[in-house]
């Protein structure tokens, strides 16, 4: 499967324009992670793209991705692929994470939803002007974005680090990493000051 495969099948099965922005950050900040751990960037890549393409047909954290994954083996995508968007709800499919890629999504998956929130109320709406203190300062406030579970982002973001960097890799430098990452797609994302 290339990438033109996997967003026909992104825009087949979701509607929600801030859902596709998200699968969206979540692909850039896998392909930016992909080098760093030796990763096909292109396979991490898909891996975000596609990661919660089911969400509006299988609503439930017990279908999700569950039943998604069967879509994407007609679709001959990559059981690599498959793994990661499964252990990235092991709750409701039973998959546990294993490998870089499966720690790398599950790490990138909830904090691209804070960095999306922390831009949108910014007067320039552009995610290039955009500093980590700034992340930092709403990450403290947890009435802002409250649906981003920050003990959930801490959690994952250690175990990567565990896993994937020998423990030496710290929550605000993870961030740092997602937030580059982001502002390398600021044109796809549609966060480049467009909405200002």
């Amino acid at each position: 499967m290339n990438r033109d495969a996997a967003w026909q099948i992104v825009t087949e099965h979701v509607k929600d324009h801030g859902l596709r922005r998200h699968m969206l950050a979540v692909e850039a900040a896998m392909r930016w992670q992909a080098p760093q751990l030796n990763g096909d960037t292109e396979l991490w890549g898909m891996a975000g793209l596609l990661h919660d393409f089911d969400w509006e047909i299988h609503p439930t954290l017990e279908q999700h991705p569950r039943d998604g994954a069967d879509i994407l083996r007609s679709r001959s995508c990559e059981q690599e692929v498959i793994q990661a968007i499964l252990a990235h709800n092991t709750a409701g499919t039973g998959v546990e994470r294993q490998t870089p890629l499966d720690f790398a999504l599950l790490a990138c998956d909830e904090i691209t939803g804070l960095i999306i929130a922390c831009t949108l109320v910014r007067p320039s709406k552009d995610i290039g002007d955009m500093k980590i203190k700034s992340v930092k300062k709403k990450w403290k406030d947890r009435a802002f974005a409250a649906g981003i579970d920050r003990d959930h982002v801490q959690q994952v973001t250690a175990d990567f680090s565990s896993a994937c960097h020998n423990g030496n890799l710290d929550l605000w430098e993870h961030i740092q990493n997602v937030l580059v990452a982001m502002q390398g797609a600021s044109e796809i994302l549609g966060l480049d000051g467009r909405l200002a």
